[in-house]
């Protein structure tokens, strides 16, 4: 039987989307299907255990060196603590020093120092 009707024709054009649109949801399903299998197969697969191990081992050497880190961290802070309390030590002595020599300067003199 021929179709007669034209493009304008509301039913035929009613019947040509129902047919594309039950054709996109058998490509959707079938999308889904492969979709869930490659999900499954893909969390199970060799590469992807041999990926949580690496992350694994990854995750162990972040941790480490965040603790490497945070040990120089105090470390450094008490450095920096002591080279300050050093740093005033020499001023101390140094001003010490410099007050001996302007007492006995004379004395030094005379004595040809």
């Amino acid at each position: 039987m021929k179709d007669d009707r034209g493009e304008l024709d509301l039913t035929k054009q009613i019947e040509q989307l129902e047919l594309e649109n039950s054709k996109l949801k058998k490509r959707a399903q079938e999308a889904e299907g492969e979709m869930t299998i490659v999900k499954g197969i893909g969390m199970n697969s060799p590469e992807m255990r041999a990926c949580q191990v690496r992350v694994k081992e990854l995750n162990d050497s972040l941790a480490i060196a965040l603790d490497i880190n945070d040990n120089f961290q105090r470390q450094s802070v008490a450095m920096r603590k002591r080279t300050e309390e050093v740093e005033e030590d020499n001023k101390r002595l140094s001003q010490q020093i410099s007050d001996y020599i302007k007492k006995y300067e004379d004395s030094f003199r005379k004595a040809g120092l």
